[in-house]
């Protein structure tokens, strides 16, 4: 079992990586744990809240008590499928700020500021929202808009150009900031994975699937040589003739990097692990988005809630089967915001997810029936979290601690969040929908009544990221450097989400993917040329919020 390429997960890095070097000719091996991504509930867009609840298709972590969230331990979904989390994600597809990347840029990952990675967008990017020059309209990554029917989706866009945010067409083009439709990995009405996008075109290339569990990366002289695997219940080492990527998420590639005794040098001794390379910022610098879910009852029967019974759900279910349409075809994400959160702020850093259903991602509904909700919270908190070993058994889940919530800014933060939102929902548009505020109540008005709310009701927006973070080759943190290669050892590149230096603004699919794009050219010793296209940034940011 060799090949000159051997990626661990099968994720959305893994796949476009696969694809890529499988194209330029090289033979690949994809190590991936879990199994088949076919199946309704993986497909049907409408029924994303089933697969990241189920063992079959997840990992299954959670995090460790988080002392800033009363105790609460955190679901931590991750793809343990093909296709990774791209295979049971909400599918909403962001590609960050401009100044996302500028940023990465300055703290080290030379060759990541927008200039560079735009291109790769471009590239991946099979664009169905008409002709602009700041998309791609012909890569295998199919990004769609749902048809925002709802009367609601409008309502949405229209009470924040009531209250006086910008509109935007297109928040993946020129201008991210404002108020307009939300765009997803969907096409002619099924989920548009990474597994589709790319592993399916990987595997006619040649590419091969193996299904195994990753133990460690076999080291020799400071060179990864193969991966150790456990595969039908027999240990085997798959070897790498030229690299191993791991492409395995930001909670499994630190942990497999800690498992090779590439780390910090004394945790790893603390679990009898060899120490091959000291990189203390292994599994360190773990950043999420957590969000809040502000619910208001409908005085109009426009919502989904009208499905939310058996009769419906099997109406759904059957339309969506026999003609991939109707309201299953859809995540139902089909409005989204991004906006600054005061004067002084260059670009946005909160994130709006509208949906014409009041219901939590776990997929119990709200008890008043017809509702609508709002996503929101902060983009940029400043906690950080790591990603550690329980022990040196590679089938023990990884200890996950985020530290949500520990900077003292990220609480204000989220008020603001709250109290900006329901603005929102006070302008006109929505006097013909809007009843009473079911959550956090009328009653929660405080700063320390809305602590306690946050306390109780944030959840993990699911975008895990940081832990093996890219910056440059000299700096005694980095664990990699801005080829994907990781520092003081030869022949090993981590490419997925942990390689983020910060987190990007919005849903982190998009830039993984980005990702896997990029490395794989560093692999093949080429680049995309950078691109001079400068984006949209509000003229009055210094001086107004809005």
């Amino acid at each position: 079992m060799e090949a000159d390429y051997v990626i661990v997960g099968a994720g959305s890095a893994g796949c476009a990586m696969a694809y890529r070097l499988a194209e330029a000719g090289k033979s690949v091996i994809v190590i991936e744990h879990g199994g088949s991504d076919a199946g309704p509930f993986i497909n049907m867009p409408g029924a994303l809240s089933y697969p990241m609840n189920m063992k079959r298709y997840d990992w299954g972590y959670e995090s460790e008590p988080e002392p800033h969230l009363g105790g609460r331990a955190l679901a931590c979904p991750r793809g343990k499928v093909l296709g990774g989390s791209s295979s049971i994600n909400g599918m909403v597809y962001v590609r960050g700020h401009a100044m996302d990347y500028d940023h990465w840029r300055e703290s080290g990952a030379a060759g990541w500021g927008y200039s560079d990675v735009l291109p790769y967008f471009r590239r991946m990017e099979h664009w169905h929202g008409g002709t602009s020059g700041w998309r791609g309209t012909d890569g295998p990554l199919h990004v769609s808009r749902g048809k925002r029917d709802n009367p609601l989706m409008q309502a949405f866009v229209q009470a924040g150009v009531q209250a006086g945010y910008e509109a935007t067409e297109d928040y993946n083009g020129e201008k991210q900031e404002g108020f307009g439709p939300m765009e997803a990995t969907i096409h002619k009405g099924e989920r548009w994975s990474a597994a589709k996008a790319y592993l399916r075109p990987a595997q006619k290339l040649g590419a091969r699937i193996v299904r195994a569990l990753a133990q460690k990366v076999v080291m020799q002289d400071g060179r990864a040589v193969g991966v150790s695997v456990v595969r039908g219940g027999k240990d085997e080492v798959i070897t790498a003739r030229r690299e191993v990527m791991l492409a395995a998420s930001s909670l499994n590639s630190p942990k497999l990097l800690m498992l090779s005794g590439i780390g910090p040098a004394a945790h790893l001794a603390g679990h009898g692990i060899e120490v091959v390379a000291d990189r203390p910022g292994v599994g360190q610098n773990l950043q999420d988005h957590l969000e809040l879910y502000i619910q208001m009852a409908a005085t109009q029967p426009v919502t989904l809630f009208k499905y939310w019974n058996l009769l419906g759900k099997a109406y759904v279910g059957a339309r969506w089967l026999l003609r991939k349409d109707g309201p299953g075809a859809s995540n139902q994400f089909e409005s989204a915001a991004f906006i600054r959160s005061a004067a002084g702020v260059p670009y946005p850093d909160i994130q709006y997810h509208f949906l014409p259903l009041a219901v939590r991602y776990d997929g119990k509904v709200a008890a008043q029936g017809h509702g609508f909700q709002a996503h929101v919270g902060p983009m940029r908190s400043k906690s950080r979290g790591a990603v550690t070993l329980r022990s040196a058994d590679p089938a023990d889940d990884p200890v996950i601690r985020f530290n949500y919530m520990s900077h003292p800014d990220d609480w204000k933060e989220f008020r603001n969040c709250i109290r900006l939102t329901r603005e929102i929902f006070g302008q006109e548009a929505f006097a013909p929908y809007a009843g009473e505020e079911i959550q956090p109540g009328r009653d929660v008005q405080s700063d320390a009544e809305l602590d306690a709310f946050i306390m109780e009701h944030a959840e993990s927006a699911y975008h895990p990221c940081g832990t093996c973070r890219m910056g440059a080759a000299d700096d005694p943190d980095a664990v990699v450097d801005p080829q994907g290669r990781v520092i003081g050892v030869e022949g090993l590149r981590v490419a997925d989400s942990s390689i983020f230096p910060r987190i990007t603004n919005g849903n982190l699919n998009g830039p993984s993917i980005m990702v896997g794009e990029k490395i794989a050219d560093h692999v093949l010793e080429r680049q995309l040329p950078g691109a001079n296209d400068a984006p949209w940034i509000s003229p009055r940011w210094e001086t107004a919020q809005r």
